[in-house]
């Protein structure tokens, strides 16, 4: 003869079953879970870092950071170059305005004493055109400063002659806040100072 509590037993017994089971799966999946994280800890270990020229090692999240940062950093010292030194009558204004967002006050005062100088009304007398034919930059970092040193090919034309001049200038770099369109790449020149300028030939 059946009871009630043979049936109550019986349940009882299931939901143990049930229990057990959980407790168990759980186990499992919080161990598999475990090795999971520990084993993807172990791979970003052994790919997380570079190693240096000299055998350090250096964070490669800090390499790609420093890759990028020179890339821009050519390209901002182009841009710059090709605004300052690529002018003719009718462009020079526009090109300055952008430059002198590229740099700061050491820019904006080669500019004034150029200006004071009568480079820029010259070329509005005479009709000369500035062609810039190369830009080749270098950067060094030095305790976190950016130092660079540029070789600008620029030639005058007046007309009948065409003189050619290689210009080396120098400064140094600092992040801004990117500003688009006038400073893309958030970087600001400063110190900047036109080192030398040598004339190379004469295109008669």
């Amino acid at each position: 003869m059946k009871t009630p509590y043979k049936n109550i037993y019986n349940v009882l017994k299931l939901n143990r079953f049930i229990v057990l089971v959980v407790v168990v799966c759980a186990i499992l999946s919080s161990t598999f879970s475990v090795w999971m994280v520990f084993n993807t800890n172990q791979k970003a270990l052994n790919s997380a870092f570079a190693i240096s020229t000299d055998g350090s090692i250096i964070p490669l999240k800090l390499v790609t950071q420093k890759e990028n940062f020179k890339v821009e950093a050519l390209a901002h010292l182009e841009l710059f170059h090709n605004y300052f030194y690529n002018i003719d009558a009718s462009n020079y204004e526009r090109n300055l305005e952008k430059a002198l967002w590229l740099g700061n006050s050491s820019i904006d005062n080669l500019y004034r004493q150029k200006k004071a100088d009568g480079v820029y009304n010259r070329l509005l007398q005479y009709s000369l055109v500035q062609k810039v034919l190369g830009i080749k930059s270098q950067i060094v970092e030095k305790n976190g400063t950016y130092n660079f040193k540029t070789v600008t090919l620029f030639e005058i034309n007046r007309g009948s002659i065409i003189d050619t001049y290689e210009l080396v200038s120098s400064g140094n770099l600092i992040m801004v806040d990117r500003n688009f369109p006038n400073n893309p790449h958030g970087l600001l020149i400063t110190s900047y100072f036109e080192n030398t300028l040598k004339k190379l030939n004469d295109k008669n």
